[in-house]
């Protein structure tokens, strides 16, 4: 066999193989925007008490493929690391979210569907939109879903780092998404 032959036959196979690992990855994706896309004006909050708050508060649907095989359940983070003049703020705590699953249909977030709600930033135990100050530019929304070993049974009302602090030890994958929004 020629040199040239043996080098096509090895870089197809490695090639191959390195396609087959990708496609194998743990991936959270949405519909409604792309990675580091902007967010539509509707998944904005709509609190009546923050004026900031100019949208629907539609939560977008997310889809995610390839846990790991050993998932006892998932858990959902979205935070806004501008948010709060930098501080953060934790739009939405989701778990006990089942292994089964593999992803949230529109507005299922914002209504409560499928997830046990722990305590966001305003105090909600469902999406709360984005509200960014006019001026404050486009802040990120990270969405990161946790794979865990966890059993689907923890109480609800957790905040954002209690619930980091159950799943010390227990997360398996994480796989993320930015969404972003400004006025």
């Amino acid at each position: 066999m020629s040199k040239r032959l043996r080098w096509i036959l090895l870089s197809s196979i490695i090639f191959y193989g390195a396609a087959s690992q990708a496609s194998e990855l743990f991936i959270l994706q949405s519909p409604a925007f792309a990675d580091n896309g902007l967010l539509d004006k509707k998944f904005a909050g709509n609190a009546k008490d923050n004026p900031n708050c100019t949208g629907e508060n539609h939560s977008p649907a997310l889809i995610w493929s390839n846990p790991p095989e050993e998932t006892k359940s998932f858990a959902l983070i979205v935070h806004d690391p501008e948010g709060a003049k930098g501080l953060g703020v934790t739009h939405l705590v989701a778990y006990n979210i089942a292994p089964s699953a593999t992803g949230f249909p529109a507005n299922a977030l914002r209504d409560g569907k499928m997830f046990t709600g722990g305590k966001n930033s305003p105090g909600s135990d469902r999406w709360h939109g984005p509200c960014p100050p006019p001026g404050s530019g486009a802040h990120h929304y990270a969405f990161t879903l946790i794979a865990t070993s966890q059993a689907p049974d923890l109480p609800p009302g957790l905040t954002r780092e209690a619930l980091l602090e159950k799943l010390k030890g227990k997360a398996l994958a994480a796989t993320g998404l930015i969404g972003r929004f400004g006025q």
